[in-house]
């Protein structure tokens, strides 16, 4: 990848970089500025070359959210980056050519034009006319073929921020783990984890399968899963990873009305599975076991919650965050739940890498490259 440090002139040069800027937002305000802080390096290197940096982004899924909570959050950060609200047409050009060197731009959330997410040549040209130099530092998204992530290289040089620098040399580490080594890949929507998984059990000499996705393999073992949170596709898959040496799966359960709160919960061994409840995180012995396991590793890649982690089934998911960060082995993690655990019980520091990528992370190590990495080379 061209890097930063392969920009031959910055100063006074308006730099387009696509920042890591969706984070959670909760009653108008940033709740969680973990992106927002890795994004930092990259833009201050910038600022201190005197470019004019442009930060663009999304926040949400749906098109119609703002980034100005973001961008009242990184006034902490940069206190007088200016704020467009408009990504792209005459107002942000006329934006863009008012900032001063060193000054710090954000527009408006990109996915409220659909040439966002479509991938529309007009509207990648469109955000490529308003500077001279491209940096992706949003690992987080380069696994999407979106206009701002695979669009506006084709029509600007391109370089690799510090932040997705980094990510492609930590996850780097994590494919070739020291032994013995231990995988746990929890969440949901077994399609998005058939390929890691895949490549992770010819990679480490443990895999664990935890979460909701854990209810795919059991229901295949012909538990009954009937109430819990499943997919619909991948039997003949799952049936091939099942006879893997490699794998694991929890050896008990929280269990309770798919509707249940924890304090409505209790625990359950597998074959004592009642028919008319869910699974909703994976239990005490079960964490106890992984706890044993990480204490022995030498190399940990976590990625996904142990249970129902957004309704409060947090207990798996935190004492094994715990366990890991007592470890003495090399940990990697990443995922949005996975790393507000982390966050919240304050271990940030006790980890090896943290990544900004859930979906993106997974990818990667199955793939080994992104198309949002691609097009720097």
């Amino acid at each position: 990848m061209k890097t930063l440090k392969n920009i031959p002139k910055l100063e006074n040069v308006p730099v387009l970089v696509r920042a890591a800027l969706n984070v959670p937002v909760a009653n108008g305000k940033v709740s969680g500025s973990f992106r927002l802080r890795r994004a930092v390096p990259t833009i201050e290197y910038l600022v201190q070359k005197h470019a004019r940096v442009v930060l663009i982004g999304h926040i949400g899924d749906k098109g119609t959210e703002t980034l100005l909570p973001v961008y009242e959050a990184m006034k902490e950060f940069f206190p007088r980056i200016v704020f467009c609200p408009v990504s792209t047409g005459p107002i942000a050009r006329e934006a863009v050519r008012t900032l001063p060197a060193g000054g710090v731009l954000m527009l408006e959330n990109l996915r409220r034009s659909r040439g966002e997410v479509m991938n529309e040549e007009s509207f990648a040209r469109e955000l490529a006319e308003l500077a001279d130099v491209f940096v992706e530092d949003s690992f987080d998204v380069c696994h999407r073929k979106h206009a701002s992530v695979v669009g506006v290289p084709t029509f600007l040089p391109s370089y690799a921020g510090l932040l997705v620098e980094e990510e492609v040399k930590e996850l780097g580490k994590a494919l070739k783990p020291k032994t013995p080594s231990l995988a746990i890949i929890g969440g949901a929507k077994f399609a998005t984890k058939e390929g890691v998984l895949k490549r992770l059990l010819s990679l480490y000499g443990k895999v664990f399968v935890g979460g909701a996705l854990a209810n795919d393999f059991m229901a295949e073992q012909g538990l009954p899963m009937e109430r819990s949170l499943r997919s619909k596709e991948g039997k003949e898959e799952i049936q091939a990873l099942l006879t893997h040496k490699n794998l694991l799966l929890p050896i008990d359960t929280v269990i309770g009305a798919p509707e249940s709160t924890v304090q409505h919960s209790r625990v359950a061994v597998l074959d004592g599975l009642p028919p008319y409840e869910a699974v909703l995180d994976d239990g005490p012995r079960t964490v106890e076991m992984l706890s044993g396991l990480a204490s022995d590793a030498k190399t940990i890649l976590w990625n996904g919650p142990l249970g129902n982690y957004e309704n409060g089934f947090t207990e798996g998911t935190e004492v094994l965050a715990r366990a890991i960060a007592k470890s003495r082995a090399y940990s990697i993690v990443g995922g949005g739940d996975t790393v507000a655990a982390i966050e919240k019980l304050g271990l940030n520091d006790k980890f090896g890498f943290i990544s900004t990528g859930g979906g993106a992370m997974l990818e990667y190590l199955a793939e080994g490259t992104l198309p949002g990495i691609d097009v720097l080379s």
